[in-house]
This record gives C-alpha cells, sequence and structure tokens, in this order.
C-alpha cells in the first residue's frame, strides 16, 4: 500500500489547503512535460492518485482507516514503507 501523505510530503493531519499546495507543487515537479527522468511518469501518477485520494472527504476518511489498520495488523511492513516513500521523497 503506498502512503499517499509520503508521496505528498504531508503529515496525516493536513489541511485540505495544505494538500492543494503540496499536490500543485509536486506535480510541477514530476510532470513529464517538464521532467525528463525516467521515473517522473510514475511519481506523477502517483501524485495524482494521491490528491485524488486524500481531496476528496470521503475517500481520504476510507484511505485514513484502512492506514491506521494497516499499520495495526503489519507494523513492519508498514512502517518500511512509510520510511521508502519518505526517504524517496526527501532524497528526490
Amino acid at each position: 500500500m503506498q502512503d499517499h501523505y509520503a508521496v505528498l510530503g504531508l503529515a496525516s493531519d493536513a489541511s485540505g489547503e495544505e494538500i492543494k499546495r503540496a499536490y500543485r507543487r509536486k506535480a510541477l515537479q514530476y510532470h513529464p512535460d517538464r521532467n525528463a527522468a525516467a521515473e517522473a511518469t510514475d511519481r506523477f501518477r502517483a501524485v495524482q492518485e494521491a490528491y485524488e485520494t486524500l481531496s476528496d472527504g470521503n475517500l481520504r476518511q476510507a484511505y485514513d482507516e484502512n492506514r491506521r489498520r494497516n499499520l495495526l495488523e503489519r507494523p513492519l511492513e508498514t512502517a518500511r514503507e512509510i520510511w521508502k516513500n519518505y526517504l524517496e521523497g526527501v532524497l528526490h
């Protein structure tokens, strides 16, 4: 499961405005017309998916619930995924 908050570089308590700002910044950074890197298209899609989920109140609530459940059921695997996404975001 991809961590949408990490993809956008946000905390899980981010406001709607923070989500929108982060989406715009990341979309510009990874848009295939502006970024020729091989992974840019995949990252752009991940940013779009994260925004679509987090900007819709119902989808965000369902995502957050699923995220909490995964943290409880598979804490090590989930923590590795969160840190991997976070570090990739910081290093790129």
